[in-house]
């Protein structure tokens, strides 16, 4: 159901007051008895509003405390890296964070500018630091780096996250964040007495070193990305950051590499009073939304388009990416990664390990499949969550991951990892480099690859629901689906674990020859979602959604 006010822009009535969201966080303490109100790490760590005491001072103490006796005891004895996006409770957690660090003796290693640090430069900059001399990635030893990025991503501007990178770079597996989440709510309830420096000595002492987070990772870029097509072709590539981390790293790109990139909207304001709503009468930063991207569809096509050939997005961590193109607007995500794909694993990056395959979420489009089944490229499907891409991407099983929630990364050139959380940075730059090379911009080859493929319809549903219904989902199993057909076909499989590495998909997933649909809770936020995907038609993907929401109601009731 798709809110009145959708597209349309922020009114006052929409934006928070910051200083009643900040001071929440301060004032307001969580009872550990009750369950939303204790730490939860879900897909991508922590996340909660300091309005409904789900992410307040005393999680962020614990979780801290909690990050700092993990990482002792797993002997993880170099710095640690964090970042901070925009949003408003960043700055206090990122503070909280620092003060209870350096009292556990780790080195805390900030921006040497004070400035926004995006989540793939959190991951970059761990990974590069853990690179042994001949270049191998060391994951034993001594003086190896993790990090923290204190980001809800594209949630709304109520919202708080934090989340935990061990030595691996990326999104900490269960057993780590179970492991934190556990210790944090035993210190919850007495998180008075856990051990704090004051911020202003704690910036000042031996343990926080300064870092320059921007200049190491652009610098580093040219060895993923090949600047040499964009800026030969001339390419003119518009970015809108989204009031986002990534805001003053576009600048640095584009000096350093000679580039043709114009910055939209380079305002940062933790209202965000510039966005169009999204589809649930909410402000999200989400670059891959028609909704809240309507603003600036809208204004390239009244005019700005005389300056770009294509424009991307960032969310407000810059984890995800948006690709907008001329007479086209949004791509969906999932048509942009089949366009990666079949550029990536077609010939332009060569010094790929041979028979590397192509990551993809289960919940992703299965036009990917078949594009990598006409290149020969493995195809291997996980659970959501970019964590399970992280060690196929070290083995070299796989040399893209890409989720449809516009969550991507990739390979350097040269096969080695780049980086294991999602970078919406450089699908941006390869948006342009695909663009130089081919001609033709990334709408104009998903269109090609319809004409071979076939067109499809996806959709997704999302749904409130509680913990309890979410806790229910984990015991979705073939038992549940008694239909024999999904729209009109003939069922060939029900999956509640993925095909690509066997892991519990936390739902179910129901696929026929043209049709599929996959339920599971989110774990992110107290929704469950419902994907679905048709290549017969809109009316055939419509049936499948309501085929797969009798299956979810009928399981969710019992």
């Amino acid at each position: 159901m798709v809110a009145k006010n959708a597209g349309l822009p922020a009114t006052p009535a929409d934006l928070i007051d910051v200083d009643e969201v900040v001071g929440a966080y301060y004032d307001v303490v969580p009872d550990p008895s009750v369950p939303e109100q204790r730490v939860i790490f879900g897909t991508s760590g922590h996340r909660g509003s300091s309005l409904k005491t789900s992410f307040n001072e005393a999680h962020i103490v614990a979780i801290s405390q909690a990050i700092a006796e993990y990482r002792k005891a797993a002997g993880v004895d170099g710095p640690l890296y964090i970042g901070r996006d925009t949003h408003a409770l960043s700055l206090p957690a990122w503070k909280t964070a620092i003060e209870v660090l350096v009292a556990n003796g780790v080195t805390v290693c900030i921006d040497s500018r004070d400035d926004f640090t995006p989540t793939p430069v959190v991951s970059q900059a761990i990974l590069t630091h853990n690179r042994a001399a001949d270049g191998t990635q060391r994951f034993e030893g001594p003086g190896l780096a993790d990090g923290i990025v204190v980001t809800p991503s594209h949630n709304p501007p109520t919202d708080g996250g934090f989340k935990y990178d061990p030595v691996t770079g990326g999104p900490a597996p269960a057993d780590v964040t179970n492991a934190i989440a556990n210790r944090a709510n035993e210190l919850l309830g007495d998180f008075r007495n856990v051990k704090r420096v004051p911020f202003e000595q704690a910036v000042k002492s031996e343990f926080v070193k300064r870092f320059d987070y921007r200049e190491h990772y652009v610098d580093d870029l040219k060895n993923v990305i090949d600047f040499d097509v964009i800026r030969d072709s001339g390419v003119r590539l518009g970015i809108d950051p989204l009031g986002g981390a990534s805001v003053n790293y576009w600048p640095l790109i584009n000096e350093k590499y000679g580039l043709n990139i114009g910055v939209i909207r380079p305002e940062v304001d933790p209202t965000w009073r510039f966005m169009t709503i999204d589809h649930d009468g909410k402000i999200r930063m989400d670059p891959s939304s028609q909704y809240a991207m309507k603003g600036l569809v809208d204004a390239l096509n009244a005019g700005a388009w005389d300056k770009y050939d294509l424009v991307g997005g960032t969310d407000p961590d810059a984890d995800r990416h948006g690709i907008v193109c001329p007479n086209w607007g949004v791509m969906n995500p999932n048509h942009y990664l089949a366009v990666c794909v079949e550029y990536l694993f077609g010939g332009n990056r060569p010094d790929w390990p041979e028979h590397t395959g192509v990551g993809k979420t289960l919940v992703s489009s299965s036009l990917i499949d078949r594009v990598a089944a006409s290149i020969g490229a493995p195809v291997v499907e996980v659970p959501v969550g970019f964590k399970w891409f992280v060690d196929p991407l070290f083995t070299g099983e796989i040399a893209f991951g890409g989720e449809e929630s516009s969550g991507m990364s990739f390979l350097r050139k040269d096969g080695r990892v780049w980086t294991t959380d999602k970078d919406g940075i450089i699908p941006d730059l390869l948006a342009a480099e695909i663009t130089g090379k081919t001609g033709k911009n990334p709408a104009q080859l998903h269109q090609e690859q319809v004409d071979r493929f076939g067109e499809s319809w996806y959709s997704r549903i999302d749904t409130p629901t509680t913990l309890e219904q979410k806790q229910k989902f984990a015991k979705l199993d073939a038992s549940d689906v008694t239909a024999t057909k999904l729209g009109g076909e003939p069922i060939e499989q029900i999956l509640t674990k993925a095909p690509g590495n066997d892991a519990p998909i936390g739902g179910i997933k129901v696929v026929t020859k043209d049709n599929w649909f996959a339920a599971r809770p989110s774990g992110t936020e107290n929704i469950y979602k419902v994907y679905a995907e048709s290549f017969v038609s809109p009316e055939t993907l419509d049936s499948v959604l309501t085929e797969a929401t009798e299956v979810v109601d009928k399981a969710l009731g019992e």
